[in-house]
This record gives C-alpha cells, sequence and structure tokens, in this order.
C-alpha cells in the first residue's frame, strides 16, 4: 500500500526510514456548527494491531499521551500531554470493539471536540479513518495538522520505529488545511 498515506514506511539496507512527503491531506466540511476533518490512512497491519495502537495504553504512550481510555460506551477517556500541560477527560461516545472508538478532544468545561476512529479490515491491512470536529470559529487547521502528526507517529510506532512530535510536518500541513477551510467560506 506505499503511497496511500502521507508517510510510508520502506525498508532499505535493513533499516526502516520514513518517507516525508505530502500527499492526501483530509477533506474539510462545515455541518451543524462545526467544522469537520476526515483523514484517512491505510495500514499493512491487522485491524487487532491498529486497534490495539488506540486502545492500549503503553501503545497509545508511544505515538499520542500517556492515559487510558475505558473501552466502553460512557467510559473515560482521559490522556495527559505532559509536555503542553494539556490534559484531555471526557467520556467515550462510541464504541464497537475493533471498529469504532469515539471520545471527545476536550476536558469539562470546553465545547465537545469529536474524535471518532473508524477501523475496516481490507486486501493488506486496515484502513483507519479519523474524524475530527472542532466548533465553528476554532482553528480546524490546526487540529486536523496535530492529528496528521500524530498519525505520523501512530505508524512509525506500530512498525517499531516511535518518532518524535513532527513539528515541521505539522508547520508545513496546517498551512495546507488553512487554505482548505478559507474555501469554506
Amino acid at each position: 500500500m506505499p503511497g496511500q498515506g502521507w508517510s510510508v514506511l520502506y525498508q532499505t539496507d535493513g533499516e526502516k526510514r520514513m518517507t516525508d512527503t505530502n500527499e492526501e491531506l483530509g477533506a474539510l466540511t462545515l455541518a451543524n456548527g462545526y467544522l469537520h476533518g476526515r483523514l484517512e490512512r491505510l495500514l499493512e497491519h491487522d485491524v487487532p494491531a491498529v486497534w490495539a495502537m488506540l486502545t492500549v495504553p503503553e501503545r497509545i504512550a508511544e505515538w499520542l499521551a500517556p492515559g487510558a481510555i475505558e473501552l466502553k460506551a460512557g467510559g473515560a477517556a482521559r490522556l495527559n500531554f505532559t509536555d503542553s500541560g494539556t490534559v484531555i477527560d471526557s467520556t467515550v461516545t462510541a464504541f464497537e470493539p475493533q471498529r469504532v472508538l469515539e471520545y471527545s478532544w476536550s476536558s469539562p468545561g470546553q465545547p465537545s471536540r469529536p474524535v471518532r476512529w473508524e477501523l475496516q479490515s481490507v486486501a493488506g491491512g486496515t484502513r483507519l479513518t479519523l474524524a475530527v470536529g472542532v466548533p465553528q470559529g476554532e482553528d480546524i487547521a490546526r487540529a486536523c495538522a496535530g492529528w496528521e502528526a500524530h498519525l505520523m507517529m501512530l505508524l512509525a510506532a506500530i512498525e517499531g520505529v516511535p518518532i518524535k512530535f513532527p513539528f515541521e510536518r505539522f508547520k508545513t500541513t496546517r498551512e495546507a488545511y488553512k487554505v482548505q477551510a478559507a474555501a469554506l467560506g
């Protein structure tokens, strides 16, 4: 599936390396007072391996932040981004084992910023779809660029070569999303 996502790992001289291309940005839409981003990746790993990256605390910490998500509707979703001081403290709003996980990227008292992960088994791996929403007036370009960077980190971690937050990637992707967001009006 090389070339299908933002970041592709490839084998060269026995080492795994990551490409650095801007391809296939997510699509932005505006509906019901929310800006929505939809990002898709094809991963050369089966659904259980990808699901573990989204749900097992030790795996989540490799690419997102320390914390835990209770795997049931109504369960707690808590992540602590110690470097930035951001703490996510929300509730799981949708859950289907190995298929759907949704919670808000917010803390109590903040507006809902839904994040929905969907996994689908496809030939050769898994289609991962991430839908993110922010209230109109918030910076959807920043939100999507942050998720693009974290998806890059997820891909690296699942391949066994975890990376730090790719800030340069975040900056270039945010500019591309700003163009898309401006077109929404």
